[in-house]
């Protein structure tokens, strides 16, 4: 039997195994030590049509729940109107009906058909985009959406009239106001080839799309993300009906972790952020608003309260 020769520990293959193997651990922690940024931000609120005009607000301590007269709730039932637990405030958008259907390459018919959540989310991922400063046409990678809406009651507006009801394709009106298919819809109109992920959880659910791009982006499946959610109410500016014990707030006002809070006020808006990793925003030298430093999801099981 002939015994193998001990390795040099300065021969060259042995250095260049080593120095490959520190390469890769080295890799590995980079990779564990990852960061996400955000790059970029839009949104639409109640009395605020932008991020920048929705800062000024909050720095200047302006609620943008709107008190309402009786005149500006003459489409209320009389009968609801005038109860006493009835809360005449709202927190509704500016403008919901303003699309650019030419914009977007669409028929004024077939933006008809689309959902405003749908339509007012493509708007704000094409601004979100922009001012992050990326031309989707030009980057190199790949962007995903993740994002979810509210329910849909406009098809139930869509379907309210029979004229309009059977001259429309059913696939099309399908495809214009499924929640699922709204981040599909971004992808496509704006030619984005990572993941289009629909996203409904609840309340929480555009907090779970940024969990979910934040871990796409981790993993390595996609070079950018976009991430965020609509909520549109298109009953128009009405008030609510006051429960005792409800989660709805007795005078209309929302006052977080204040001992005087009874409740929360729905409203509408938008949000969505543009999501890179951190050390390639660094590298890009892009615009960093935040840095998301770890993120998780779970769930109460049975022990919710309700």
């Amino acid at each position: 039997m002939i015994n193998p020769q001990p390795l040099d520990p300065t021969s060259d293959r042995v250095l260049a195994a080593l120095k490959e193997a520190r390469t890769q651990l080295a890799a590995v922690e980079r990779q564990k030590q990852e960061r996400v940024a955000i790059v970029g931000m839009a949104g639409r609120f109640p009395g605020a049509d932008s991020i920048e005009q929705f800062w000024q607000n909050l720095c200047a301590g302006i609620s943008s729940i709107e008190p309402l007269s009786d005149a500006d709730l003459q489409h209320v039932d009389p009968a609801l109107r005038d109860h006493p637990n009835y809360v005449k405030a709202a927190a509704s958008l500016s403008d919901i009906a303003g699309f650019d259907a030419q914009f977007f390459g669409y028929s004024p018919r077939e933006a008809e058909l689309i959902d405003p959540q749908h339509r007012i989310f493509l708007e704000c991922a094409w601004t979100a985009l922009e001012q992050a400063g990326y031309d989707p046409e030009q980057y190199a990678g790949s962007i995903a959406v993740y994002a979810g809406a509210a329910l849909n009651s406009y098809l139930i507006n869509l379907h309210s009239h029979p004229e309009l009801r059977d001259s429309i394709d059913r696939v099309q009106a399908v495809i214009s106001n499924v929640m699922g298919l709204m981040p599909t819809r971004v992808s496509y109109k704006l030619n984005l080839r990572g993941a289009s992920c629909g996203v409904q959880t609840g309340c929480s659910t555009s907090l779970v799309a940024v969990h979910l791009a934040c871990q796409s982006l981790l993993n390595g499946e996609c070079d950018m993300a976009l991430a965020g959610g609509v909520a549109i109410d298109l009953s128009g500016r009405s008030g609510y009906l006051y429960q005792n014990d409800g989660v709805m707030s007795a005078d209309g006002v929302c006052r977080a972790f204040d001992a005087a809070a009874t409740g929360t006020v729905f409203g509408s808006g938008v949000g969505i952020v543009v999501l890179k990793r951190l050390s390639e925003a660094i590298a890009d030298r892009d615009t960093i608003y935040a840095v998301i430093r770890g993120s998780a999801v779970n769930n109460d099981g049975a022990q919710k309260s309700g």
